[in-house]
């Protein structure tokens, strides 16, 4: 269980997050809605902690997070299997990374690309190696900022796809994005963020029977 209580965060004068609370359960996929530069990505990065930190309030969760972000951040000068193990060989030089490694790219459907560069591959690739390193470190929770970004309405489904079989693994995931139809397609709950608050906890997305209308109201809404 994820608990986030009366976080805040400011960046000078503009306050990005104002005492946001929540608590998300185990196994599931919870969604961050908001405008562009409302604070999605400032807050799944101070759940994150070590890429942001909190100015007040409190984050609790067991284990660690993985981060799959925007823009892949790839190293372009590494292989595919070199991007996946760079890191974890930092933290522990012992283990065999590859063979993990070796293990997501088969799951994911791109063993095939292990020895290529990242200049290489498709948007839609891409995104499969980002996921496969955020999973590198075997992280109990999933976050996931825009992470259908530039892709086509096909690729969309296949990150669909591969989200739920992280699901199947047993890891959470909060997923910030503007793309409502995806995360209607997805969360099995919505959190929208507005004005620095959140200012609504969708639940019952199956109820409703325009969930996508339901929340650019809300989002609208003064």
């Amino acid at each position: 269980m994820i608990t986030v209580d009366k976080v805040s965060k400011n960046f000078g004068e503009l306050t990005v997050l104002q005492d946001v609370s929540f608590v998300v359960e185990k196994n599931c996929i919870v969604g961050i809605a908001g405008a562009s530069g409302g604070g999605k990505s400032t807050l799944l990065r101070c759940i994150q902690q070590e890429l942001e930190k909190p100015d007040t309030g409190t984050i609790k969760y067991h284990g660690h997070a993985g981060f799959m972000f925007q823009d892949f951040q790839l190293f372009p000068h590494m292989t595919i299997l070199q991007n996946l193990t760079y890191a974890p060989s930092l933290h522990d030089k012992k283990t065999k990374h590859e063979e993990y490694a070796k293990t997501l790219l088969t799951k994911l459907g791109i063993w095939d690309k292990a020895d290529v560069y990242p200049y290489q591959l498709s948007g839609g690739q891409k995104q499969r190696v980002a996921l496969a390193r955020s999973l590198m470190t075997k992280p109990e929770l999933l976050l996931c900022d825009e992470p259908t970004s530039g892709l086509d309405v096909t690729t969309i489904s296949d990150v669909i796809a591969l989200l739920k079989l992280v699901l199947d693994m047993g890891i959470t995931i909060i997923i910030a994005s503007h793309d409502l139809g995806f995360l209607t397609r997805i969360a099995d709950r919505v959190l929208i963020l507005k004005g620095s608050k959140i200012s609504a906890d969708i639940t019952d997305l199956q109820k409703l029977e325009n969930p996508v209308k339901h929340i650019t109201q809300l989002l609208a809404e003064a």
